[in-house]
């Protein structure tokens, strides 16, 4: 079978359903979105299992890779297509259960965190940055279609999680945290 169809040539796609929509559609720019986060932290994950070695958060980070595709196969749903489930609640409780667990290994901060000082840790502020993006469309996309309301309260965590994993980062990794002093 041939990767391309060329049904998408003239700036249209197709949603999970067959529902046909422009290619700028918001669900799209959405699911797109979201799709550039998954890949961006699956990018963190291989940083991550280089640089340290540590199989559990090894599987914090899969598991975050395979429930983005989760969100955005959900995203890319046409309207009445109710293919796939929706998101586990608990899912969200697990990033903030991974949160608290990370936040009582840090130091106290009283200022922003600058990114750099680590490849590994600027990748997960570009993770972070991305999925804020992501959390912008699939809030806008849920203005005007049904969105699965666990998926944008997972996605406003995840960037939380990110934030903290880089912070956890630097102490893993020894590096000094850049702090933001204006």
């Amino acid at each position: 079978m041939a990767v391309y169809t060329k049904t998408g040539d003239e700036g249209c796609t197709s949603l999970i359903g067959g529902q046909r929509v422009d290619k700028f559609d918001v669900r799209v720019e959405a699911y797109g979105a979201v799709d550039e986060l998954q890949a961006h932290v699956a990018l963190l994950g291989d940083m991550t299992a280089e640089k340290l070695n540590d199989a559990r958060v090894g599987e914090w980070i899969e598991r975050i890779v395979c429930e983005l595709m989760t969100v955005e196969s959900l995203l890319a749903q046409g309207e009445n297509a109710k293919y796939i489930q929706p998101l586990d609640e608990q899912k969200v409780l697990r990033l903030e259960q991974q949160i608290d667990e990370m936040t009582s290994a840090l130091p106290r901060i009283d200022k922003f965190t600058i990114p750099g000082g680590s490849a590994v840790c600027s990748q997960c502020h570009v993770a972070r940055t991305v999925c804020r993006r992501a959390e912008r469309e699939a809030v806008r996309a849920s203005r005007d279609y049904e969105v699965d309301t666990t998926s944008l309260r997972y996605l406003n965590r995840l960037s939380d999680w990110l934030y903290t994993f880089g912070r956890y980062l630097f102490v893993r990794l020894g590096v000094t945290e850049k702090l933001w002093i204006p």
